[in-house]
């Protein structure tokens, strides 16, 4: 696979590259990038072959989208670009936030004006708010797809049954409905599994995966030894009243930001799943991410994978990592490793169970009462 082997989203008619290029690095202080290093990435990806961008209203305050707009508009090439934002988290302003009608036609205008353009690609829902009801969305989405606002909408980091119940309307009353699933997925994090892909499968929308390197811990940005070393426990760092780390320092770039998720990534099993990566990597000649982004890739119901870099020369090893083909062996390796711990319920739907339930297999391994 290249970068330019380009495919349709899910069940819809929008072409994308098979990477997306995630923008919540530009502009950003800490652990993102300049605008210089910026544009570097943008032009990098689009050269290469890449179309797909996501950017969203929040990140560094809105900067990334007006970087974005200010790259295009410089390099001319909008019209051969899938943009994609997203609105519902709040930007700081009284009322500006959630999923409301109110909200989502207030934030994409101000979105279509630091991204320069006329229409949205692909508007995403950032965030279920728990309050807006599946009807209102549908119906706020589908009139701007009619407005030509927007030209598709996916839901990302929704329940699943609130996701399936808002394409079971769109279906019943014939009104575009979501296109694809944007969700953390990597192999430190296979929840999706559970719920959302088989809904994505069921419904024709593609799933977009986020933070494929699980925030670098699986690029290798972390070392175990440092971790335990600053908090030696299963669980990670200890947190003051505030929430913080107790024990970091303003400028500590052990733990420096990117990883929303904090220790919580720090576990037993997910440095198991970076040992056994380092071994596959090593046996490929090849680095641990790249190996990670081709897992990721070419698990069934992936769409696109978003990549977020800060370097161009982070960028071109992300692409390079389509050209790889995981061996039977080294992705029955990499399953095993990263397989989540069975949960009650979920233990039924396996295919052991299905086999014993239907063909009357016996079963092993089943933890379930």
């Amino acid at each position: 696979m290249t970068l330019t082997d380009y495919r349709t989203l899910g069940r819809s008619g929008l072409v994308v590259s098979p990477l997306a290029l995630g923008t919540m690095t530009f502009g950003t202080a800490r652990w993102g990038s300049d605008e210089e290093t910026s544009r570097a990435v943008f032009t990098a990806f689009t050269e290469a072959g890449g179309t797909f961008i996501d950017t969203a209203d929040v990140y560094s305050g809105g900067e990334s989208e007006a970087m974005l707009g200010r790259f295009m508009a410089e390099a001319g090439n909008r019209e051969r670009l899938v943009i994609g934002t997203k609105s519902g988290f709040a930007t700081g302003q009284s009322l500006a936030g959630g999923n409301g009608a109110r909200h989502v036609h207030a934030a994409l205008n101000a979105s279509l004006r630091r991204l320069q353009t006329d229409f949205i690609d692909l508007y995403w829902v950032h965030v279920w708010d728990s309050v807006t009801p599946a009807e209102e969305l549908l119906d706020t989405m589908a009139s701007l797809v009619r407005a030509g606002k927007i030209r598709y909408w996916g839901l990302s980091n929704t329940p699943a049954w609130f996701a399936a119940q808002v394409a079971t309307l769109a279906a019943q009353q014939g009104k575009p409905g979501p296109v694809a699933l944007q969700y953390f997925y990597s192999l430190a994090n296979r929840d999706v599994e559970d719920e959302h892909l088989p809904l994505a499968q069921a419904t024709g929308m593609a799933l977009v995966p986020w933070s494929p390197l699980a925030f670098g811990l699986l690029a290798g940005k972390y070392d175990r030894a440092t971790v335990e070393q600053a908090a030696p426990r299963e669980s990670g760092l200890p947190r003051d009243a505030a929430g913080a780390d107790a024990r970091r320092s303003p400028d500590d770039k052990r733990l420096d930001g990117s990883n929303p998720f904090g220790d919580s990534l720090f576990t037993t099993r997910n440095w198991a799943i970076v040992n056994t990566l380092r071994e596959v990597a090593a046996e490929m000649e090849q680095s641990p991410a790249a190996v990670a982004l081709a897992w990721v890739t070419g698990r069934p119901g992936v769409g696109a994978t978003l990549i977020g870099v800060s370097r161009t020369e982070q960028l071109h090893a992300n692409i390079a990592s389509l050209t790889l083909t995981l061996s039977p062996d080294h992705r029955e390796r990499l399953d095993r490793i990263s397989a989540p711990d069975p949960r009650m319920l979920y233990s039924l739907f396996t295919p052991a169970m299905r086999h014993h339930a239907v063909f009357g297999a016996p079963v092993t391994g089943w933890t379930g009462a």
